[in-house]
């Protein structure tokens, strides 16, 4: 009784004085968690492949999120002084990860940099759109710079011809094999993966929640060998060999988390909805070993003609 009565006192004197009960435990809120957001995408794409069907936000581990279509990939990270975009979809497609960027709540005018995976159309046609949208910087490969600037795939390019030309953008800074892009605490590292085109990159970085559960992340382009009908890749020996390479440099790459261009080329509506495992160590060398054997498969028919 008489120590309830000092407290009583001691509070009246001292209205400021608090008594600490410990620092309460931190609470995660994450956006479009991949829980719920995961089904939902799963659902609404339901297979469809169509690279404009609009698609919800899915955060897919920490400051990771898929905010593209259906059928093409856009990824956003978030970071303490910006985000980094990888990938626009097409021209049409660059509105909805617009969107979905907004649905999650960010700012358009913090995405800071733009990064991509080949240069196709379909994945990197929105970027001038983006770019006057956010004013962001766009990062590119130093193959991949050209086709930018004039909307036009490259004369050496597999599918050069297919397709009509895209909005061009304009590039920033040049990014090479290895090379780290930072952004306050964002790093990611830039992997050539020549191949499907010849300015293809991928990308690697780590996403840590604010229970410090971290995976590495890997953005690994389609590396597959689609071509127009008059195109060999064995005309072409030293893209072949790249080809080569770029794919077993994949297969090799420290690896959780495995995302790709195209959602279906790494089974992301079954991961999302929790029919097979998101995170996956060795996502990486299965996607490779996968793709190698599609460009074998192609060569061997090639040299049987």
């Amino acid at each position: 009784m008489f120590a309830e009565l000092a407290l009583a006192a001691l509070a009246a004197q001292s209205p400021l004085i608090s008594i600490p009960l410990g620092k309460p435990k931190q609470v995660e809120q994450p956006r479009a968690p991949i829980e719920t957001a995961g089904p939902a995408f799963d659902a609404t794409c339901d297979d469809n492949d169509d690279w404009d069907k609009p698609a919800p936000p899915v955060r897919i581990h920490a400051n990771t999120y898929l905010v593209g279509t259906c059928g093409i990939s856009s990824i956003l990270i978030t970071g303490s002084d910006g985000h980094i975009l990888i990938d626009s979809g097409t021209e049409g497609g660059a509105d909805l990860v617009v969107g979905n960027i907004r649905k999650l709540g960010f700012n358009l005018t913090d995405v800071k940099i733009l990064l991509h995976s080949h240069e196709h159309f379909d994945h990197v046609g929105g970027m001038g759109r983006l770019q006057q949208l956010t004013g962001a910087q766009l990062f590119a490969s130093a193959n991949a710079a050209p086709v930018f600037r004039t909307g036009t795939p490259a004369p050496g390019d597999p599918q050069a011809g297919l397709h009509p030309p895209f909005p061009t953008a304009e590039v920033s800074r040049i990014v090479r094999n290895g090379e780290d892009v930072r952004l306050g605490n964002l790093k990611l590292t830039a992997i050539e993966t020549k191949g499907h085109t010849h300015g293809a990159m991928s990308w690697q970085w780590v996403s840590c929640d604010v229970s410090a559960v971290c995976r590495t992340m890997i953005y690994a382009d389609s590396l597959s060998p689609v071509s127009r009908d008059d195109y060999k890749f064995t005309d072409h020996p030293d893209a072949l060999e790249a080809f080569r390479a770029s794919i077993k440099r994949v297969g090799t790459l420290e690896c959780e988390i495995l995302l790709t261009p195209h959602p279906s080329a790494s089974k992301m509506l079954d991961r999302m909805a929790g029919r097979s495992p998101l995170l996956d160590p060795n996502g990486c060398k299965a996607y490779s070993d996968m793709l190698s054997e599609r460009l074998e498969d192609r060569v061997a028919k090639e040299l049987a003609k």
